[in-house]
């Protein structure tokens, strides 16, 4: 009876010992794995950088067909944020508007349901400052660190790892926010605390909106008097009206290759989001009191192309 006794209590140790040695090794693999949600244009790009760069990488993202690409690059998929959040300690999010991070993050079936202490929640999107802050005071309570991370260099930077980041954060974190983007871009700035990343990209997209707004009238205007747009590009780009509108992205088609306006204007950042994006920076000046005539008129002649149609 005595060894019966010692070979059931051996067995019992045994078994927990070998659940030990299971639950190591899977909150070891959780550690070295990535999340990303939101395969959109830009996110999709970007996560396939990360695959590349040899990541282990789950992702989300409510189309199928964008989630059917990064697995086929070798990604794994989840059914919601909250099973990236219980299979990652590292995400990194790409979403459109302030309601969708939202909702990624705080909703049922979001990030801050399963998220595990300790983890670094990087958000790419361009959203309002304060729903930024929202976030981050959702991640201190579940134990998460948390960074705003916008990006500019728009649908080309995302395909060729190029892409500059607007990092909000505090200092001691920077370092880890910034091994976890470089596979993505090539520049990562660090603007301040929480929220200054958001800050950064409100102001750079508010010139480029009004830049690309100039330089698509200037374009239309010389075509009409007769010049050749891409003589017209030669000279604006060697004078002082360059900008990298006219000379990464111009809006004339003909002028460049491998640009929305060479293909129809798809597959590049959309007119909505450009109204979003002006949006958010006509309200963010709005409370701080700041006139922004230039920025308000470019909004409404975004909006007046999206109310016709061209949205997309």
């Amino acid at each position: 009876h005595e060894s019966r006794g010692v070979g059931k209590r051996e067995g019992y140790r045994r078994r927990m010992a070998h659940r030990m040695l299971l639950r190591r090794m899977m909150s070891s693999s959780t550690a070295k794995r990535v999340g990303f949600i939101g395969l959109g244009n830009m996110g999709a790009p970007m996560a396939l950088n990360l695959v590349k760069a040899g990541h282990s990488l789950v992702v989300y993202d409510l189309n199928p067909q964008q989630v059917l690409k990064l697995q086929r690059a070798g990604a794994d998929s989840a059914q919601s944020p909250a099973a990236v959040a219980e299979q990652a300690s590292t995400i990194i999010t790409m979403l459109p508007s302030s309601p969708h991070a939202h909702a990624v993050y705080c909703m049922e079936k979001g990030v801050f349901e399963a998220v595990q202490s300790g983890s670094l929640l990087i958000d790419c999107s361009t959203i309002d400052p304060d729903m930024t802050k929202t976030i981050h005071q959702a991640a201190d309570a579940a134990g998460a660190t948390f960074a705003d991370a916008p990006v500019s260099g728009g649908t080309i930077g995302a395909e060729n790892a190029t892409l500059t980041f607007m990092v909000g954060c505090a200092d001691t974190d920077f370092p880890n926010v910034t091994s976890a983007l470089q596979p993505m871009g090539k520049n990562v700035v660090h603007c301040g605390e929480v929220s200054t990343g958001q800050i950064a990209k409100l102001c750079n997209n508010l010139i480029l909106g009004i830049t690309m707004a100039g330089v698509a009238e200037a374009f239309a205007m010389g075509k009409c008097l007769g010049i050749d747009p891409k003589k017209l590009a030669d000279v604006v780009n060697t004078s002082s009206g360059r900008s990298w509108s006219s000379e990464t992205y111009n809006p004339c088609p003909g002028v460049m290759e491998g640009v929305p306006s060479s293909r129809g204007y798809t597959g590049g950042f959309a007119c909505d989001l450009m109204v979003k994006d002006l949006g958010l920076a006509n309200a963010a000046a709005a409370r701080a009191k700041t006139a922004m005539p230039m920025g308000a008129l470019a909004q409404q002649v975004y909006q007046l192309m999206s109310s016709g149609g061209r949205g997309g």
